[in-house]
């Protein structure tokens, strides 16, 4: 570690940025109760542990905006894998009589809207979705984690399929139906429509007994509901994480003939919430990575779709601060500490990294809480998520953290690390910083670690301080 005296005029302008117009680039912490100033430093160092590890569990059903649909083989990462589940119910989730007359179904077709957030190879891959029928009932009442195994469906009959394009961003055109009218041409967001088994719909709902379409609670114990997968057989290339939409919805289109009156119509049978079953499936690397947990390694590995983060903790540095800069009639405040995480060179090709990434700690019951600078709610020293940061800087090529209370506190003994980490996150522009694991972004990133201190792509921790008097 190297501690570098700063002189005169360095300092005063340091003092002079520091107190300037409140952003990540500039935020101090007072030294108030200081009897006077006698000194100041800035501290650059790599003095770090840092170690991949799996990201925790992660609900992916009830009210998210978005669920992945994925197949991709990332050449650094693996295999990631996530597959759909949900439920199908009656429309308007109402008893239901099925129109009069001789009913033909023109069409059945299964609607899954992209959201925003695809992740992979949208030239070069073509993609194979398979939908079947579900071999338990998905109920609304309970809550779905990314482990949840839904069962094997190799050898299920298959109600549908669809081989398309990477297309997440292309509005469509299609008819609206409307019974007793002429159909009209739409302009629909982005979606894919996947052709279901008429027969299945016949079964389902025209042919249904009158007790099957009573409720919807009799009708989904019937149904049970929709899986839904890439077919990795015929998914070619390198395959993608897509993002799907919730309130999506089965629609059949039919044919009435009564008498001598043909009509044209539709019914919409709306899907439940989502629920995603995510599976990994890492290279050696990653296994070689997530097997050494007692040193700090040269690289670490951030995932989204709920897969790696990395730990992280300042021991030495703390304790170097403690017994080298600490004496009985001075203390220190820390003006600054800024941690810079950045993306090994050629990592992000062909895969950008991680838009935005977050940091946390756990709390004595092990439980995620926010960092004393990103608490805004219970902290004043807090600046709020845009002075706290984790935004990925295309011009920088890294990702900045301003962490001045929570080191200050580390120093002071007023918090104790029971675990502090760095992981993927969402980048929904939430005015709070987010620190749950997520779902819902496909993305992630490789990063220099803390063991290569030389390294001009490894973790650093720069610091500002002011050494104060005591009374």
């Amino acid at each position: 570690m190297k501690f570098f005296r700063l002189d005169l005029l360095t300092l005063l302008i340091s003092l002079f940025i520091l107190n300037s117009c409140k952003n990540q680039n500039s935020l101090s912490l007072g030294a108030a109760g200081a009897s006077g100033t006698i000194g100041a430093a800035l501290v650059d160092t790599s003095t770090i542990i840092i170690n991949t590890v799996p990201e925790d569990s992660v609900a992916t059903s009830g009210q998210l905006a978005k669920n992945p649909l994925a197949y991709f083989t990332d050449p650094i990462f693996g295999v990631s894998v996530s597959n759909l589940a949900t439920g199908l119910n009656l429309p308007f989730s109402a008893a239901y009589t099925p129109p009069i007359g001789t009913i033909t179904i023109d069409s059945a077709r299964l609607v899954l809207r992209f959201a925003d957030g695809f992740y992979g190879d949208s030239i070069e891959s073509r993609y194979t979705v398979n939908v079947y029928q579900l071999k338990t009932k998905f109920r609304t009442d309970t809550t779905y984690y990314n482990t949840k195994n839904w069962g094997d469906y190799s050898s299920s009959p298959l109600l549908g399929s669809l081989t398309f394009n990477s297309r997440t961003h292309d509005s469509i055109k299609i008819f609206n139906i409307i019974t007793g009218a002429p159909d009209t041409l739409i302009k629909v967001p982005p979606q894919i429509r996947i052709p279901i088994n008429p027969q299945f719909i016949n079964t389902n709902l025209f042919n249904a007994s009158t007790t099957t379409l009573s409720s919807n609670s009799v009708f989904t114990n019937n149904v049970r509901g929709l899986y839904i997968t890439l077919d990795q057989t015929k998914t070619t290339g390198a395959g993608g994480i897509f993002m799907i939409s919730p309130s999506d919805s089965l629609a059949v289109y039919y044919r009435t003939v009564n008498g001598a009156t043909i009509d044209t119509g539709v019914v919409l049978l709306p899907l439940s919430t989502l629920a995603s079953q995510i599976k990994h499936t890492y290279t050696t690397t990653i296994q070689t990575e997530l097997s050494n947990t007692t040193s700090s390694r040269g690289t670490i590995y951030l995932q989204g779709l709920a897969g790696l983060r990395a730990k992280i903790s300042f021991p030495n540095l703390l304790l170097n601060l403690r017994n080298n800069l600490l004496k009985k009639d001075s203390d220190i405040v820390l003006n600054r500490a800024e941690l810079v995480v950045t993306p090994v060179p050629g990592s992000g090709i062909p895969y950008s990294p991680l838009p935005q990434i977050t940091m946390y700690r756990l709390d004595i019951a092990k439980q995620r809480i926010e960092l004393e600078d990103a608490a805004t709610t219970s902290d004043p020293r807090s600046g709020g998520a845009s002075v706290f940061g984790g935004f990925y800087s295309p011009t920088k090529q890294n990702y900045h953290f301003i962490i001045t209370a929570y080191l200050q506190d580390l120093l002071l003994k007023k918090t104790v690390d029971y675990g502090t980490y760095i992981g993927a996150v969402d980048l929904s522009g939430a005015t709070s910083v987010p620190i749950a694991p997520t779902a819902q972004v496909g993305a992630r990133t490789v990063a220099g670690g803390g063991a290569n201190k030389s390294s001009p792509y490894s973790i650093k921790l720069n610091i500002i301080y002011t050494k104060i008097a005591n009374k």
